[in-house]
């Protein structure tokens, strides 16, 4: 199929043939764990369906700290088995897609008091190394006070004793969804976004499929297969409602909310993980030209679509930053974004949120619905691998049908075919002299091969033919905007201006002030190409305002549809 299935402007024509076509699997749940289920079931030869009702991404997937990290919070929790597999994952995730991972060394400083000291970060990262598997290059490190404050000079010198320093994978959590999306579809999965699962479909008490209605057309159509995977994040149980198979465990939502500061205001040399007077443990990561900090751990009862940052969540954040940081006094007006984003736990009695385990869990109803519940996002790719297995055996069992083993680990995703991280500076530096040669400036032709990888030739060839043939509204926007937006249009299913301001680039988090520049001659770039009717720009511009002004301004708890406890 290719990517001529993943334009906007063909979600209509993808929609009518799921409702043509009877598949293997419909899975319904577009954040990175259905788009891995999607890649692997497709690569395997199964006959893939998926649905979303936002945005792919637009829940847990693109609300995380955007690290694909190795779980070394899970030592304090004795998660052994955890952290050796989901260390491994991350090196299969870094070589498939090094475009959207860059390893980071990460500074663990241990204070005179705090949670750890020199021994027990020394041992802990030890047994981190060994039980991930992590590469000579990056292993662990001890430093004493001065290389520590070298490395970070805003650190608290008070009680300071020293660091450990070992690597995390910093992501963009949203792009890594995308770019697994677009492999799956390029490998013979449909895939739509704004599509909700409005009913469940059965035959003779198994589930058949569901009925699924488009969110920008109102059409409905059923969409039938031999199996259905719940693979929604923090509405899996909303679906085993729907099944009548909400039984037995649940999931806890908990809420973590993340902040952005210009890198003038919070110049952080490199990333800190440290502990807060409670106990608990937040990032502080340079990215940029910003340095984002988070996060929080609150249960939520909200609305699971909308999760806000409260006073609360903001004054608790900047005060761990003070706390490590005391020369940057950081204020309210500082925040220049934010986000917020819901962890679908799985519930263990009598736990606090930070203590609930991160595992994952496959459960099928007696109906035949298939839910994966929990999880990580660095441990996607092996979720979707237990997925499709049980899949496999199912439709063996129920059809004969027989399929290949799961080919993954081996799978660059789309934009991945860089020659893996040993390739990977060698192609930034060859496309940026490509892009150069063809009049673009070399920065921003490296910075699309960073973000793009391998398939930065496509927004090459868009920006050959826009700066020839621009329209008089392509150009009102600068090359570096215009050429993404179309892009982003024509080949990653973008629908709204919020999906390429928040999910397809991370501008609204990291570079506000450009979205607020640009948004105005973008829904009109955007406008022109769908034919939208003067009230959808309206309504659209409405909805990019709403994000802007909530990426700075906390909601009150009492406002929010249900009601927030902190533990």
């Amino acid at each position: 199929m290719g990517e001529q299935g993943f334009a906007a402007q063909e979600r209509t024509a993808v929609l009518e043939r799921m409702g043509r076509e009877h598949f293997d699997i419909l899975i319904i749940g577009g954040g990175i764990t259905g788009a891995g289920i999607a890649l692997d079931a497709a690569d395997r030869g199964l006959k893939t369906a998926l649905v979303e009702m936002q945005d792919f991404a637009a829940g847990t997937s693109s609300r995380s700290t955007k690290l694909v990290h190795g779980g070394l919070r899970y030592l304090k929790q004795f998660e052994v088995k955890m952290v050796a597999e989901v260390g491994k994952e991350r090196a299969i995730v870094f070589e498939n897609g090094p475009h959207v991972t860059i390893p980071e060394r990460m500074l663990l400083p241990f204070h005179q008091g705090g949670t750890f000291n020199a021994f027990t970060t020394s041992v802990g990262l030890l047994v981190y190394d060994f039980l991930a598997g992590v590469k000579r290059s990056e292993r662990r490190r001890m430093l004493d006070i001065q290389a520590t404050l070298e490395r970070e000079p805003l650190l608290k010198r008070e009680g300071l004793k020293g660091s450990g320093s070992y690597v995390e994978y910093r992501t963009d959590d949203a792009r890594l969804t995308i770019e697994v999306m677009k492999e799956a579809v390029t490998r013979g999965a449909l895939a739509v976004n704004y599509a909700k699962a409005d009913k469940l479909l059965y035959d003779s008490g198994r589930i058949s499929g569901a009925s699924v209605t488009d969110r920008v057309t109102g059409k409905s159509y059923e969409i039938r297969a031999s199996l259905v995977i719940n693979a929604a994040g923090p509405w899996v149980d909303t679906l085993r409602e729907m099944d009548r198979s909400k039984e037995g465990k649940v999931l806890r939502l908990t809420k973590g909310i993340h902040l952005v500061f210009d890198g003038e205001r919070f110049p952080l040399q490199q990333a800190v993980y440290f502990d807060t007077p409670d106990g608990r443990m937040v990032f502080a990561i340079p990215r940029d030209g910003k340095t984002y900090a988070g996060t929080t751990d609150t249960v939520y009862e909200g609305d699971t679509a909308h999760p806000r940052m409260t006073a609360e969540d903001r004054a608790y954040v900047l005060q761990a930053i003070n706390g490590m940081f005391p020369d940057v006094k950081l204020k309210v007006t500082d925040v220049e974004s934010s986000w917020a984003g819901v962890r679908p736990l799985i519930y263990e009695d009598g736990k606090s949120p930070s203590e609930i385990s991160r595992k994952d869990e496959i459960w099928e109803s007696r109906s035949g619905l298939i839910t994966i519940a929990g999880g990580k996002l660095t441990g996607y790719r092996k979720m979707s691998e237990l997925v499709v297995d049980r899949a496999v055996r199912e439709l063996g069992r129920l059809h004969g049908q027989s399929f290949r083993a799961c080919r993954t680990r081996q799978i660059p995703i789309s934009g991945g075919s860089v020659g893996g991280s040993a390739g990977w500076d060698a192609f930034v530096s060859k496309q940026a002299a490509a892009g150069a040669a063809l009049g673009l400036s070399p920065e921003t032709a490296r910075a699309w091969a960073v973000r793009y990888g391998s398939n930065v030739e496509r927004l090459f060839a868009i920006a050959t033919r826009s700066m020839k043939n621009a329209t008089e509204t392509e150009a009102a926007l600068p090359v570096e905007v215009r050429v993404p937006l179309l892009y982003a249009m024509e080949q990653e299913m973008t629908v709204t201006p919020s999906d390429f301001f928040i999910r397809r680039t991370g501008a609204l988090f990291f570079q506000i002030d450009e979205v607020k520049r640009w948004k105005q001659a973008a829904i009109a770039l955007m406008a022109e190409h769908a034919g939208w009717s003067p009230e959808q720009e309206r309504q659209y511009m409405t909805e990019l305002d709403a994000y802007l002004y909530e990426a700075v301004t906390p909601v009150e708890v009492e406002a929010e549809p249900g009601a927030v406890k902190a533990i």
